[in-house]
């Protein structure tokens, strides 16, 4: 179920947008009414979408995609930063040094230079909808996932800084911490990485993108209006705190 207008006349930007939780977010959006363009290192996501190829690891990239997104759609009213990797399903002592920054640069650093090229434009307007994707294993961290684990961590500690720099400007930026989902980035997972995850959601299955979509549509509209700086659990029940 959509709110079939809920977007009308806003310009939403969506990373990772080709596939997984960020081509469902960019889907919802555009059922509800939104002008979306999607970025990623290859162009990609639903039909109707402005497909922008670009490295969220770039601050360079980043800027420039976000230049041709307004010059194209408009001002940016909504940023969704979904694109992530898990990285190898490996020990600690097993990281080395290539795989800890790669993962670090994609799911840290392309969360903050997304965030910081499109808030000069949202908080000069006074308005703008920030929805960062973490997960629970930012929160508990797990086995076999120390990079991600922390990297996933670092979005919740930058949404909070974030929000509250920016609690007055009518800008809101919040983040959201699924569980295991099911998505093709499982397939870079090893089989006892998974097999972990699901057990420890007590609904007994996994999450399927349509309903981490529908919560980040929520934080992405008018209807929130007094959550910043925000987690926001959808994990079927294994959240804690």
């Amino acid at each position: 179920m959509t709110n079939d207008h809920r977007f009308s006349g806003r310009v939403a930007l969506v990373t990772g947008g080709s596939s997984g939780i960020g081509y469902a977010v960019a889907e919802r959006l555009l059922a509800e009414d939104a002008a979306v363009a999607a970025l990623d290192l290859q162009p990609g996501g639903p039909a109707g979408v402005l497909g922008v190829a670009g490295d969220v690891t770039d601050s360079v990239q980043v800027e420039a995609a976000v230049t041709r997104v307004e010059a194209e759609l408009g001002p940016l009213d909504v940023l969704v930063c979904s694109a992530g990797i898990p990285g190898r399903s490996l020990r600690t002592v097993e990281v080395d040094d290539e795989e800890w920054s790669r993962v670090l640069a994609i799911n840290t650093n392309g969360v903050f230079f997304c965030n910081r090229a499109v808030l000069p434009g949202m908080t000069g307007r006074g308005y703008g909808r920030i929805v960062n994707i973490a997960s629970i294993a930012g929160k508990e961290g797990n086995p076999m996932a120390a990079a991600y684990s922390a990297s996933k961590a670092a979005v919740i500690g930058l949404t909070k800084s974030i929000g509250k720099d920016v609690a007055r400007t009518g800008v809101l930026v919040n983040c959201v911490a699924p569980a295991v989902i099911d998505t093709p980035i499982l397939a870079g997972v090893s089989e006892e990485h998974v097999e972990y995850m699901v057990e420890r959601v007590p609904m007994g299955r996994m999450g399927v993108a349509a309903e981490v979509a529908a919560l980040v549509c929520w934080l992405a509209s008018e209807e929130c209006s007094f959550s910043t700086g925000a987690t926001f659990d959808i994990s079927g029940g294994r959240a804690v705190y």
